[in-house]
């Protein structure tokens, strides 16, 4: 049975909620990898919206396990107050839902942290805690899901990171910071009982389920242009969002990946500062930004909008082994008279197709653009490809052929059900 990864390939947001939902209904597991509560994972399932930041999507289906790896940092608190919203509406987690014991832990301290360095910095993080955790895990100093629930260990470590971090705060920031550690520590062992259930080793728990050819889906989170190495530095999150991340993010041998999935939308959105060639222009960015609804889910920031860049696209296929593409939001582009695809950039007089994650290259590469008419009709009602505007066709295969990879899922409309195979 295929281990089928999912990656975002351009800067996040692209709607791989709404392509793992559709993909889940077939799998056994879905299982995360990176990241943390800064993903914003938005799904319509019988007419409710979920929106989900931590816990898979694939949640939603009753014969569906998911799991938590050791890659992702773990905010225990958002962790079970998704739990209680899903179950107030009549979705149940009990026995299929697990966490790695080997998943780094995001605290109170982490998120005041990441505010504080938001506010000097502008990197535009979600302010959740994930960059200070990874950190912390990195420089050897981070507390895990096991240190939690050990209790003692979870107990001389906070106190010792806490120390050290508010002095830091206080002579950075020239703030007072009066942490009651004691209320923090109680607090978080209480909620320790509570996650025990759900806590299992992932490692050896999916490499099983692998062995036995069970279905599984690997649901990544932000997208190939933030990763950490691979993004437009330091414009990028915290963890490794592209394909190589999933082995060291479960524990699985990168041989297991059987297929990868890359998901763009049919144009470009980016949150916050960084580089950004194909960017429209205002007037017509909020045009798409309302006919998209592109505002973030975690931070309700309005988005960026720009149109699809084939130059970044092409490295994100590269670098992700992408076998298979989902193009999302295609409706989005329904009323516009001429829509462009961004096939190389001008960089000091000269024409380059490779996508450059240097800052001072990007930053003065001028988007060269073919130009489409437009198809102006609703698609909001097509479920098959043959279906659709001619126009809309032209615009789906010149995709294709610039990514030099096939186009497998088109998606349409939020409805859970405007999603079909190619």
């Amino acid at each position: 049975m295929p281990v089928n990864l999912v990656v975002g390939a351009q800067w996040g947001d692209e709607g791989k909620a709404k392509v793992i939902d559709y993909l889940s209904k077939d799998v056994d597991f879905v299982a995360r990898f990176q990241g943390g509560a800064n993903a914003g994972h938005t799904v319509i399932f019988d007419g409710k919206k979920f929106i989900l930041h931590l816990i898979p999507s694939g949640i939603l289906y009753p014969h569906t396990t998911c799991l938590i790896g050791n890659g992702l940092v773990f905010d225990v608190e958002k962790f079970f107050a998704e739990i209680d919203n899903l179950e107030s509406q009549g979705i149940s987690t009990e026995g299929r839902l697990f966490v790695s014991p080997d998943t780094h832990l995001v605290l109170p301290y982490h998120k005041t942290q990441d505010a504080l360095e938001e506010e000097k910095y502008k990197i535009g993080t979600t302010k959740r805690g994930i960059g200070p955790a990874y950190t912390d895990k990195i420089s050897r100093k981070g507390i895990r899901v096991r240190d939690l629930l050990d209790g003692e260990s979870f107990v001389t470590k906070v106190k010792m990171n806490a120390e050290t971090k508010l002095k830091t705060f206080k002579a950075l920031y020239r703030e007072n910071f009066d942490e009651d550690l004691t209320a923090f520590i109680d607090d978080y062992l209480k909620l320790a009982d509570r996650l025990r259930p759900y806590v299992k080793n992932i490692t050896y728990f999916l490499n099983d389920q692998i062995a036995q050819d069970k279905n599984v889906l690997i649901e990544g989170a932000q997208g190939a242009l933030l990763d950490i190495d691979f993004g437009t530095y330091p414009f990028v999150t915290s963890s490794n969002c592209t394909a190589g991340g999933a082995a060291t993010g479960l524990g699985i041998p990168p041989s297991k990946l059987t297929k990868v999935t890359g998901v763009f939308k049919a144009y470009l959105t980016r949150v916050g500062s960084g580089p950004f060639p194909s960017e429209m222009e205002e007037e017509q960015a909020e045009t798409v930004r309302k006919a998209g609804g592109e505002f973030g889910s975690t931070t309700g920031r309005p988005r960026r909008c720009g149109w699809f860049d084939a130059v970044a696209g092409r490295f994100s296929v590269m670098i992700n082994g992408i076998t298979d593409v989902a193009l999302i939001k295609l409706d989005v582009l329904d009323q516009l008279d001429k829509i462009k695809i961004c096939v190389a950039y001008e960089f000091e007089g000269k024409k380059i197709k490779r996508f450059e994650s240097d800052l001072k290259i990007l930053e003065k590469c001028k988007p060269i653009y073919e130009e489409f008419d437009g198809w102006k009709s609703d698609t909001s009602e097509v479920r098959s490809f043959d279906a659709l505007p001619k126009n809309a066709q032209k615009f789906i295969n010149r995709i294709s052929e610039l990514l030099e990879a096939k186009i497998s899922i088109i998606s349409i409309s939020p409805d859970r059900k405007a999603t079909f195979d190619v």
